[in-house]
């Protein structure tokens, strides 16, 4: 078996240099702020299953390049390079990742949440149910 080159959290670690990282207080201390928009990249699973920070936008690791640009199908018009944007993910691995590749397409405003969902849920803050949808049915 041939050895990994780079290892997944070396690699967020890696990304955390040239990204902000804020405290899950920081993130509870601007909760509603309209200048700022919460990303959750979870997979839609995980938001079945623990639920979200309430009014995070839902934007998937796999898909953000793609729900990002405006040239592709998938984009999201929520996206704006000129807001500010605080990613999060499960336990900060991923949200590293996806706030440098926000930064390397133009994202000046971008930082993600330290500890990630587990760390809100561990402050005991407030989490939103997401409903699981029926895709079957469209």
């Amino acid at each position: 078996m041939t050895e990994l080159r780079q290892h997944a959290w070396d690699m967020a670690e890696a990304a955390e240099e040239h990204v902000e990282t804020v405290t899950v207080t920081q993130v509870h201390d601007r909760l509603g702020d309209d200048d700022v928009t919460l990303v959750d990249i979870r997979d839609i699973r995980e938001l079945w299953l623990e639920g979200t920070i309430p009014g995070a936008k839902h934007a998937p690791r796999g898909m953000l390049e793609f729900w990002v640009d405006p040239e592709t199908e998938y984009y999201r018009d929520w996206f704006d390079p000129d807001r500010r944007y605080v990613l999060f993910c499960n336990e900060a691995g991923r949200s590293a990742l996806a706030a440098n590749v926000l930064r390397d397409m133009g994202f000046t405003d971008v930082a993600h949440m330290t500890g990630g969902f587990t760390a809100w849920q561990e402050a005991g803050h407030e989490v939103e149910d997401v409903e699981q949808r029926d895709y079957k049915r469209r």
